[in-house]
């Protein structure tokens, strides 16, 4: 039997870096109106949920084609109210009103527009493909922790990770990755399960740089403006590559 696949934007009204940032306006649609219509042209998703206790932006999501079977409880849309248990109470809320549980949860945060159906596809795929509990996107870094990423101590600097032996290339460091917020993709059972991601077996997609800018700042998000308004925007090249 097919899995029940359910894409999940979490949107919160509130917002500390960039103020009600889920649905600023970018290339002429709000944020999420991004993240709902890629999770839509998705070919794995059975549905696209979003989750927010936000009156405003449940309203922009329903008319962007996402459903908001349910409001957020406000407890759970704190500055320091983890996304995990907003995460348990979609999968909770929505066994309840549907009478069965969802075999699959894929979190498409709003913060990253730039993405492509086919990179959240990945990692669904990946994860049907395998016993991980929860597959994340990453992105290769620019910085290693290896090689060229310090701490300063008693006024001297010093390797984060000291390698056991002399590392004079950033290529023979280990390979490092940014996570992403691409997309997460857990097997629900484990997120009721789990107190975080990474007290289960995670396996990742490596997204390209180009697609896995995360909007935090407004710089960030003009930033996106511009790669969008390019008509020699490169967003479109290269594919995800699981790993």
């Amino acid at each position: 039997m097919k899995p029940y696949i359910v894409g999940a934007i979490f949107a919160r009204g509130g917002s500390k870096g960039l103020p009600r940032k889920n649905i600023r306006p970018l290339a002429g649609r709000p944020l999420i109106t991004h993240a709902i219509e890629a999770a839509a042209a998705t070919q794995l998703l059975d549905r696209v949920i979003v989750s927010t206790e936000d009156t405003e932006i449940a309203n922009i999501a329903q008319e962007a084609g996402a459903e908001v079977p349910f409001m957020r409880p406000m407890v759970l849309a704190q500055d320091d109210s983890p996304e995990w248990f907003a995460w348990q109470h979609a999968i909770r809320t929505l066994a309840e009103l549907d009478g069965r549980m969802i075999d699959v949860l894929v979190s498409v945060p709003s913060t990253s527009p730039l993405r492509l159906p086919a990179d959240i596809d990945a990692c669904v795929s990946r994860l049907l493909e395998s016993e991980d509990d929860i597959v994340i996107t990453v992105t290769p870094t620019s910085r290693n922790p290896y090689f060229n990423m310090v701490v300063l101590e008693d006024g001297l600097a010093h390797l984060v990770v000291p390698p056991l032996e002399t590392i004079v290339r950033r290529q023979d460091a280990p390979r490092i990755f940014d996570m992403t917020t691409v997309a997460y993709a857990a097997r629900a059972k484990f997120v009721l399960e789990a107190t975080s991601m990474f007290s289960g077996n995670v396996g990742a997609v490596i997204v390209p740089q180009n697609r896995s800018l995360d909007i935090d700042t407004a710089f960030d998000l003009e930033v996106a403006e511009r790669l969008l308004a390019s008509p020699s925007s490169s967003t479109q090249a290269g594919e995800s590559e699981v790993v």
